[in-house]
């Protein structure tokens, strides 16, 4: 009775039967993430969103960025360091779940069971996937950095059930239904990579490649009234 009322949902959501795309190939090139670290990240999620944790647990949102660099060796030394960015100068470090190289390796830096500080007002619920380039075009004009950057959103949008609507550029931060900053003076603080525009044809490109794998979308648009600037 309860595996039938189970099966019911499922159809009912349209999760049933649907495919599971293959996990792309990925190259684990870990940060360090010692007890102090987490210890810091814990901190730094009361101090933002009321909560005192390092764990990453059923994520929402994938946030896509580019590093304003050419090289993965300086991102991930840079993302290693666990210093004070230079930007908001606080502690941990920030940092990337994902790299993706100039020629399509993946690159996993920290497990996906562990927040990582690479969007204010989303760490709490966001994968953070980094592009090696310096601009949204450089990114989307770069075919096998962008084929292997949908295969990975693919793989995580049917992993974790995330929709379509959430997989958003860093510039689209403040849009997201799921943002939140406890932070007075960070609450409209965000960045300029991957502006909707460029989002709008990834997330085209995407709904292709989901629809192919049958792969449910979910919502296709899924934001907020922003009340900052």
């Amino acid at each position: 009775m309860i595996a039938k009322l189970v099966l019911s949902l499922l159809l009912a959501s349209g999760l049933a039967g649907a495919a599971a795309p293959p996990r792309p190939p990925i190259v684990w090139k870990p940060i360090p993430m010692p007890a102090a670290r987490l210890s810091e990240t814990a901190a730094y999620s009361a101090r933002h969103y009321g909560q005192r944790t390092w764990r990453l647990t059923r994520p929402h949102v994938i946030v896509e960025h580019y590093t304003a660099s050419r090289s993965f060796a300086s991102t991930w030394a840079a993302f290693a360091s666990d210093t004070p960015d230079p930007e908001l100068h606080e502690q941990p470090g920030t940092c990337a779940h994902f790299v993706i190289d100039r020629d399509g390796t993946i690159y996993q830096l920290v497990r996906l069971g562990v927040r990582c500080r690479h969007t204010v007002g989303l760490n709490w619920t966001a994968i953070g996937v980094e592009h090696v380039g310096t601009s949204d075009a450089d990114v989307l004009g770069n075919p096998r950095q962008l084929t292997s950057s949908i295969r990975l959103s693919l793989w995580l949008m049917s992993r974790y059930g995330i929709e379509l609507g959430d997989v958003i550029g860093h510039a689209e931060s403040l849009q997201s239904p799921y943002h939140r900053e406890r932070y007075a003076a960070w609450r409209c603080q965000t960045h300029g990579d991957f502006a909707r525009a460029s989002m709008d044809r990834y997330r085209a490109r995407l709904a292709r490649a989901a629809s192919a794998a049958g792969v449910p979308l979910g919502r296709s648009v899924h934001r907020v009234r922003s009340a900052c600037p």
